[in-house]
């Protein structure tokens, strides 16, 4: 095992990226969407354990339709597929203050846009949930939207939280539950057929910037709250599995890595923006890397690097997890 700061591969833009997200679809794997100020743009990559060298392109720019607003948050269809002719990509971005925008394209042209309007205030995570059925939305305005995607794009679930909501996640096993985190340092989980909380956890630390669930294990859920990784295992919900301090001056992002057989956790948080992975209980860092910027953070889906954004840069790093 080895810690490493320059990333083994990187993709540089024009400009600085504002955020991104890999696709985890098995038919998309590796189709990427990156936003910048005025455009999101989809690329395609190719890792060398599958094209034996690092190789990307740069299919599309899709225009924002307000240039002046910022793009902050991006989530692809469970529908999204490159394996049937013609491709079909579907992707919600949150944009400006309280909106979201519905992308669909081919890969080759657009074909329409639709807005989600309900919200009043920042929109902090977004997430496709029950097999894609709904798109689901947490803000500051203190709720939990679900909008129907099938129908009219209406908002049909809202449940109210008692402050803001940082995270929203679907689990692939179990598609009629959703976590939601908020910013108070409580995690709920919510089945959404039946609109009932299923279990509710709460961290020792606030305030809590963002939440995960472990999509090898649907017992494991984590959250950075304070600069700390908090894990739970539901099945003992009452205290944490785990907590180990990361980031003295306060934490961004979390995410479980998607495969791998051990828990491998990815962070960004200060001083000075750090990456930093661990692995299993260790408090010594598999990964740390300095970044210019925060961009977000994934996992790719099937292959073990993280991805981060440093500025203009795409970056990824590989990790020997197991």
């Amino acid at each position: 095992m080895r810690a490493t700061t320059e990333p083994d591969h990187s993709i540089l833009m024009s400009e600085p990226i504002n955020c991104f997200e890999i696709c985890e679809n098995d038919f998309a794997y590796n189709l990427i969407c990156v936003a910048q100020q005025k455009h999101i743009s989809l690329i395609l990559i190719g890792l060398p354990e599958e094209s034996g060298m690092f190789v990307w392109n740069h299919v599309q720019d899709i225009e924002i339709p307000d240039e002046d607003a910022r793009c902050h948050r991006i989530a692809f269809s469970p529908d999204t597929s490159l394996n049937c002719t013609p491709n079909k990509v579907t992707v919600c971005a949150s944009i400006g203050r309280c909106n979201l925008t519905l992308f669909h394209t081919n890969l080759n042209e657009l074909s329409s846009v639709q807005y989600l309007r309900g919200h009043s205030s920042y929109i902090n995570d977004i997430a496709w949930v029950c097999d894609g059925e709904l798109l689901a939305s947490v803000s500051d305005d203190f709720t939990c939207k679900f909008w129907n995607i099938a129908t009219n794009l209406e908002n049909v679930i809202t449940f109210c939280l008692s402050s803001a909501g940082m995270s929203i996640k679907s689990h692939p096993e179990d598609p009629s539950k959703v976590l939601v985190a908020e910013k108070r340092g409580i995690i709920h989980l919510y089945n959404v057929r039946s609109k009932q909380t299923v279990v509710s956890v709460e961290s020792p630390k606030f305030p809590l910037m963002s939440a995960d669930w472990a999509n090898n294990n649907r017992l494991f859920v984590t959250a950075l709250a304070g600069g700390d990784i908090v894990t739970w295992d539901l099945s003992r919900p009452f205290v944490p599995a785990d907590i180990k301090q990361v980031h003295e001056d306060g934490g961004r992002v979390v995410r479980f890595a998607p495969g791998s057989t051990e828990i491998a956790i990815a962070t960004i948080g200060r001083p000075d923006l750090t990456l930093k992975v661990f692995v299993g209980k260790s408090t010594v860092p598999l990964i740390e890397s300095p970044l210019k910027t925060y961009g977000g953070l994934a996992w790719h889906q099937r292959l073990p690097y993280i991805c981060a954004v440093s500025d203009k840069k795409l970056c990824f790093w590989k990790v020997q997890i197991k």
